[in-house]
Parts: C-alpha cells; sequence; structure tokens
C-alpha cells in the first residue's frame, strides 16, 4: 500500500522510514519511464515551488526548475539578494509569509538550523536542497542510480573516499536506511560528525546494514560494489584550500584504487568535480563511471519528491 507523504517535509533521510525512501525510488523509476516516452504528467498543475538559493548550484536549480516544470507546476528561483533574510527578516517570519504564496519550499543553504526552521513555521513542505551537514536529494538520486545498476541495494557495500561532508552524512543515512554497508574512508581530522555516525548506526542496527569508518583507502574499497567520491574543498572552505590538497593527497580515486575494488564495481561522484584531485580523468569518464547517470537521475528523483510531498 503507498505511503502518504502529502505535506511532509524533507530534511534528512534519517527522517524517512524504509517504505517512504521505496516510494520515492519507486516513483522516480516511473516518472523517469514517463520521461523517455513523451507522456505529459501534470499532477502538480497550478502548483508552485519556491527555490532559495543561498549558496549556488548548477544541478540543483536547473533539475528542480525544469522537474517542476514537467510536473505542470512553476518553480520560483529566489536568491539571497531576493529574499529579506540578508537585511534581519527572521527564518520564522519568511518561511510564514513564503507559506502564503507557495505550495512547496526547497532551499539551499549553509547553516542546517535554517532548514530546520523553515520547516517548522513553514505551513507548506519543505525541500533540503543542500546544507552543511546534508545533501539528502543528491543521495536519493544516488540510491536511485545504483538500484537501477545492480538491481537492489540490500547488502552492497559503498565505500566513500574522501571528506566526512554532508554527503558522506545523506550517504551513511541513506546506506543504513536501506540495509547497505557503508564505509566512510578519510583522513584523521576530517571523519564524520560523531552525531551522524550515531545516528546512523542506529538506523544500520533495525535494518542489517553496517557503518564503518576508517581512514586507509585500499582497504576500504576492497569488495567495494561502488565508490563514490566528493571534492575535497567544498564551497565556504576556500581558504583551506592547500591545507585539504595535502591532507588528502592519497585519498584520490584512480584507476590503481579501482583495481582493489570489485571488477564491476561503480564509480559515482555528486559534481562538480575536481579533476585531477579527488578522481582523475579516466576514471570519470571511465567504462565503471555513472556520474552523469547520477546528475541525470536528480531530475526523476526530485520530480517524484515534489509529486509526494506537494
Amino acid at each position: 500500500m503507498a505511503v502518504d507523504m502529502k505535506g511532509k517535509d524533507l530534511i534528512s533521510i534519517h527522517d524517512l522510514s524504509r517504505e517512504e525512501v521505496d516510494q520515492i525510488l519507486d516513483t522516480s523509476h516511473i516518472l523517469k519511464m514517463k520521461n523517455k516516452l513523451g507522456e505529459i504528467y501534470h499532477p502538480l498543475k497550478g502548483k508552485t515551488l519556491g527555490m532559495i538559493f543561498q549558496k549556488s548550484s548548477t544541478r540543483t536549480r536547473v533539475s528542480f526548475e525544469v522537474g517542476i516544470w514537467q510536473l505542470g507546476g512553476y518553480g520560483l528561483f529566489l536568491s539571497a539578494n531576493d529574499l529579506q533574510l540578508n537585511r534581519g527578516e527572521t527564518i520564522a517570519d519568511t518561511a510564514r509569509n513564503l507559506s502564503r504564496y507557495l505550495d512547496g519550499i526547497m532551499i539551499r543553504t549553509y547553516d542546517h538550523h535554517d532548514v530546520v526552521d523553515l520547516a517548522e513555521y513553514s505551513s507548506v513542505p519543505v525541500i533540503n536542497g543542500l546544507t552543511d551537514l546534508l545533501h539528502p536529494c543528491q543521495v536519493l538520486a544516488d540510491l536511485f542510480s545504483i538500484r537501477e545498476k545492480k538491481q537492489n541495494l540490500e547488502g552492497l557495500k559503498l565505500a566513500y573516499i574522501g571528506d566526512g561532508n554532508n554527503m558522506a552524512h545523506s550517504l551513511m543515512f541513506g546506506g543504513a536506511k536501506m540495509g547497505m554497508h557503508v564505509v566512510i574512508c578519510s583522513p584523521s581530522g576530517f571523519e564524520p560528525d560523531p552525531e551522524v555516525t550515531r545516528l546512523s548506526r542506529l538506523d544500520a542496527s533495525k535494518t542489517g546494514a553496517s557503518i564503518n569508518i576508517q581512514d586507509d583507502p585500499a582497504e576500504a574499497v576492497k569488495t567495494a560494489d561502488v565508490i563514490y567520491t566528493d571534492v575535497w574543498t567544498s564551497m565556504g572552505q576556500e581558504e583551506e584550500y592547500e591545507k585539504r590538497l595535502s591532507s588528502f593527497s592519497r585519498y584520490q580515486v584512480n584507476s590503481a584504487l579501482l583495481e582493489k575494488a570489485k571488477e564491476d564495481v561503480l564509480v559515482m561522484h555528486c559534481l562538480p568535480a575536481h579533476r585531477g584531485e579527488e578522481i582523475t580523468d579516466d576514471v570519470i569518464d571511465g567504462p565503471r563511471s555513472i556520474v552523469f547517470d547520477q546528475a541525470e537521475n536528480r531530475l526523476h528523483v526530485q520530480k517524484a519528491i515534489m509529486a509526494l510531498v506537494m
């Protein structure tokens, strides 16, 4: 039986049930097939999504804006300069006002508490487009992409090589929720948030998954079905660039590392990629890479999220 998600916020995969994640992935498949067949499907006709961007984006903006249009609705782009947040209006007041005009809000920002507060005071669903803590829409698209290639998720091993950042956090939550074995491999001082680790292991205990943290890339990718990486220096960390370049020098995903994983390992990256740093050209453009499938699937998965919650 379908789970009713109308009106639900999407802030963290940790907040979703296994059934809700399955429903998002199943709906994504249906909407992707409709799109490929050229079938017009407008469940959100007449509805408007407000898209708040305090962090710039390529994939998030284009996929949400195109997605709401394909569902029959309208996407309203709101940069930091378009709102009064920079002039001292509270998140609570912003939420109360936007709720009177919109049917849903997507926000991409720095501080995770901004999304939590926005959802608390909004009377319409709020979708987390990214914060410094979490990136749930990306990981739901990643789970969908892996399931497309491997047919299932349960029991698969995903090795994430790099910074214990918002991507690592959401992969931990997503993998734990779906019964995957997730290894986060980061240099000392760059490990995932301890509370995210605790909560993801709590989720994992209910699904037979496992969450492990280590610092040896060669060991981490052994028997891996998926190798995942992300930039070493995220937006807002530019002043740490040289330090991070040195700290992560042995955490590059290259052909030598791939040889230590399964022969049919998938390579993933949430993009944008800093080619020659965290990943080499021959790997991101190689036969094991599904990086651009991931990017496309942001569209289909976010359409599913919007159709389910708005």
